[in-house]
């Protein structure tokens, strides 16, 4: 991927080093960097990655390849935070060290559910996602225990209250003919904590079983668990763009 024309200095440290943003903001304000052999001290300071010369404690900084974006499939009963003290698998065990030091998540997916996360290296790209005012629709498949009548499934289309408040509309349909447990298709375009779950029950079908199917415009498609690939450039740019119309 190539980098823009130009773009923040903390960003560039970022890409060319093992420091986050705000290390690298820390840096800069500490004047441990120089652009062009000048110390830069001040924030907010935009380089061309392709004619400026920055250095970092005198180590001239380069960027990788460009920011990494990564779908994974997350299995069954496995934690998404890099470290779990009750010892419990997490999503980094079937990655690369590499991906380990560098990649984070964008948002979460609770222990028992399964399917699609995003992780990238860019951290304004994680922002701009994570941010709750862009409502990014997610896609879930969820296992459901009995038969939503057609009043509760409308119900979750208008908003249901959960003990933190009304949630939006969600878009549901049906993904099976009928069943003793149904198979529901759900999207929504919050964030909150097992929230799909508490949907569910609220209308007195717990979940079974739930996977996250989509993200945006970026779809699981048929990933195994513990599969991984990169973004195309045009699941980027959709996701990206989905948020700034927001």
């Amino acid at each position: 991927m190539e980098l823009p024309r130009t773009m923040r200095l903390q960003r560039f440290i970022a890409l060319s080093s093992e420091l986050s943003r705000r290390a690298a903001e820390a840096a800069i304000a500490r004047g441990e960097v120089t652009v062009n052999g000048a110390v830069v001290a001040r924030q907010g300071v935009s380089i061309d990655p392709a004619r400026d010369r920055v250095e970092l404690n005198g180590r001239t900084m380069a960027p990788r390849q460009g920011p990494t974006y990564i779908a994974l499939f997350k299995p069954h009963n496995t934690m998404v935070t890099k470290s779990d003290p009750e010892g419990r698998p997490t999503i980094w065990d079937i990655l690369p060290q590499g991906h380990r030091a560098r990649l984070n998540s964008v948002g979460r997916l609770d222990y028992d559910s399964e399917g699609l996360i995003i992780l990238t290296d860019d951290g304004d790209f994680i922002n701009l996602l994570t941010h709750p005012r862009h409502e990014i629709w997610k896609t879930y498949s969820a296992r459901v225990k009995g038969e939503p009548s057609p009043e509760a499934l409308d119900s979750l289309r208008l908003g249901v209250r959960l003990d933190d408040g009304m949630t939006l509309p969600a878009r549901v349909s049906r993904a099976d003919k009928g069943g003793e447990n149904a198979l529901i298709e759900i999207s929504i375009r919050e964030g909150r904590n097992r929230q799909v779950r508490r949907m569910f029950d609220a209308i007195g079908c717990p979940v079974i079983r739930l996977r996250r199917t989509a993200i945006g415009p970026v779809k699981i498609g048929r990933l195994a668990p513990g599969r991984w690939r990169e973004l195309t450039d045009g699941e980027i740019d959709g996701l990206t763009g989905a948020a700034r119309r927001k």
